[in-house]
């Protein structure tokens, strides 16, 4: 449609099929798009409808998450193997049920709330440690958001965290599950192993054609070419932009001067505190102070804790009542000041100790600072590039053409798998770590003007230009293969045969020394792990099966790369409990976490029975691939 609407011819066709399609409309209505629970809705919890694209938005930025953190694209196949799908889903309707919940419950957040959390959150705030206006709006904006957006879901996030706070309050874990849990997780075994490889399995004959070629019919599934697609990509990003963006000396001083006096380290001083209700008393206070009572006893005289008279050692700023703040800073150390009408009544002020503040030094910041200023122009530049992208897109160009014309470099892949591999099974090169275009170009099609993938606070914009779908290969095409994997199976088959054999032997009192001599293996040992731990040179497999097993139990693992392991159990350790320790300690913190979110969980899960929820398996299926 829209290469179609790229010349005034086009654009005269579309303006009258358009027009005819507005008619339709204004004569025989809009059907059930934009009323009730229809296509267009995933799910709806009591009153609240989550919209597909909404539902899409929100899967797509945690399939975007997960394929950061795996260091690769992730595909739909994975995600939904993985439970993703369901888990955002359930994420989903449960973030809606207690938005209902707090509608219910008359719940709310002031707007003065809001912005001192947002204020206070270390990814708005600037080189000097304080809320950067400018870097927040190219934030949310990088990811999507508008100020009233962001500030909105900031709020629904605060309601939420209201109500499971309450449920989750006062929740402890007993003593008998905490000791039932430190054991299980210290619980320490020793084992003696054994691993047969392909040297123990022995010689393994060519396969006949006709064995070779029931293997291939058997197995043909496994040997299938999959599907490929063409795809373009261009990426803009501050990351890239930021490579040839310079800063010079000049523009960093500038700003380090605007910014000097919040780049340097202030002064900070201990300070001491007493209020008093009147100037009388405080006076009368200040003469016992200077005949040599201490702070700390007057304190105690008055019925508080040396805490409650002890500020710390503190900026001027970091002192919430101006007049004490300009008295405490006024005063040498040792000194005590004069009464002093503050904000809560009538004070003394101490000081004991005083750290001098140090100037910024513009040497010592340049780099941080020009960093800053390349990082703000290139957001500017992502925002100035992403309309300039937009705007050729609408005009019907091509990804490749777009770029082209923007002075950027698109990238082309002639062929890649939903797994990131090209035709040679090789990883595709050329997409940046994290990014999950293959991914999403396998949820589209040729000829789809797809909406730009978000990422690393810039935007990618991709065509899929060529599809080659799934087949069947024939058995010429992948005869190395197909042997090969026959091997390994018969390699497999043989060294089961033999570990249960030797198994076997172990359990009737024979020992592994002597059988591993018989097979000219080695025997390994592994000592004092726990059931997390990894020893070097054991499976995580064997570590499993050893912690099914007794005390001289014997039994066998499958091992990399097809090896199997006989083990024997030669020791158990089952260390005391020390309820005092700092492991304790963080044991019940996670216990407690655990038993807060199965409550929350057990009441959403009450919830969203009584509002009522509802699923559209469909569009949660077109979302998710399940469908394909």
């Amino acid at each position: 449609m829209r290469k179609a609407s790229s010349n005034w011819l086009g654009k005269t066709i579309m303006a009258v099929v358009m027009g005819v399609l507005i008619i339709s409309f204004g004569i025989w209505g809009i059907a059930d798009i934009f009323r009730g629970f229809g296509q267009s809705t995933v799910a709806k919890v009591g009153h609240t409808e989550i919209s597909l694209n909404e539902f899409r938005q929100i899967y797509t930025d945690r399939m975007q998450q997960i394929g950061r953190q795996f260091g690769r694209p992730l595909t739909p196949e994975q995600a939904r193997a993985f439970g993703l799908d369901r888990q955002v889903l359930q994420q989903t309707i449960a973030e809606a049920a207690l938005d209902e919940e707090a509608r219910r419950l008359g719940l709310g957040v002031s707007d003065d709330q809001i912005r001192r959390m947002i204020m206070n959150d270390p990814n708005f705030k600037g080189a000097a440690g304080n809320f950067d206006a400018q870097r927040f709006q190219a934030m949310i904006r990088n990811f999507g958001y508008t100020e009233q957006r962001y500030t909105a879901e900031q709020r629904k996030v605060s309601v939420r965290r209201q109500i499971t706070g309450t449920i989750g309050a006062g929740l402890e874990p007993s003593k008998t599950m905490i000791d039932a849990l430190s054991r299980y997780q210290n619980e320490q075994r020793s084992i003696e192993f054994v691993k047969l490889d392909a040297a123990q399995a022995g010689t393994i004959d060519p396969p006949s054609p006709e064995a070779l070629a029931a293997y291939f019919e058997d197995h043909k599934v496994q040997f299938r070419a999959p599907e490929y697609r063409k795809i373009s990509f261009v990426v803009i990003s501050p990351e890239e932009i930021g490579k040839w963006t310079e800063v010079s000396d000049d523009d960093a001083k500038k700003v380090f001067e605007q910014r000097k006096d919040r780049l340097g380290t202030p002064e900070k001083r201990q300070v001491h505190q007493l209020v008093f209700p009147t100037v009388e008393e405080a006076q009368a206070a200040r003469t016992r102070l200077a005949g040599g009572m201490s702070f700390e006893d007057l304190a105690k005289e008055r019925g508080l804790s040396a805490a409650d008279a002890d500020l710390g050692l503190v900026t001027k700023s970091a002192i919430l009542d101006p007049a004490v703040a300009d008295a405490a800073f006024a005063l040498p150390a040792g000194e005590i000041s004069q009464p002093v009408q503050g904000r809560f009544g009538v004070a003394l002020v101490k000081v004991d100790k005083i750290e001098p503040g140090a100037e910024a030094n513009y040497a010592n910041l340049a780099g941080d600072i020009k960093r800053e200023i390349a990082a703000e122009r290139a957001r500017a530049k992502v925002a100035e590039l992403r309309d300039k992208m937009e705007d050729e897109r609408g005009g019907g160009s091509s990804v490749v053409d777009a770029a082209q014309k923007l002075g950027l470099a698109a990238v082309t892949i002639e062929a890649v798998d939903r797994s990131g591999r090209t035709p040679s099974g090789q990883p595709v090169a050329g997409i940046p770590q994290g990014l999950d275009v293959v991914s999403q170009a396998f949820n589209s099609d040729v000829g789809v003007d797809n909406d730009p993938i978000s990422f690393r606070g810039g935007y990618v914009w991709y065509d899929v230009l060529g599809v080659t779908q799934s087949r069947e290969r024939s058995l010429d095409e992948v005869r190395d293969q197909v042997e090969a994997r026959w091997r390994q199976d018969q390699i497999t088959t043989k060294l089961r045969a033999k570990a249960t054999e030797i198994v076997q032997k172990l359990e009737q009192g024979g020992k592994l020394a002597d059988e591993a001599a018989a097979i000219n293996a080695k025997v390994e040992t592994a000592a004092g792990f726990k059931r997390e731990d990894t020893p070097a040179g054991v499976p995580s497999s064997l570590v499993a099966a050893a912690f099914r097993a007794a005390k001289d139990g014997v039994g066998q693992s499958p091992g990399a790369g097809g090896e199997v392991i006989i083990f024997r159990v030669t020791d158990i350790v089952d260390p005391p409990v020390d309820l005092a320790s700092d492991a304790i300690a963080k044991l019940k913190e996670s216990l407690d976490r655990s038993l807060t979110d199965e409550q929350v969980a057990s009441y959403v899960n009450k919830l969203e029975t009584d509002i009522g929820t509802t699923i559209n398996q469909a569009a949660f299926a077109q979302v998710t691939g399940a469908n394909q």
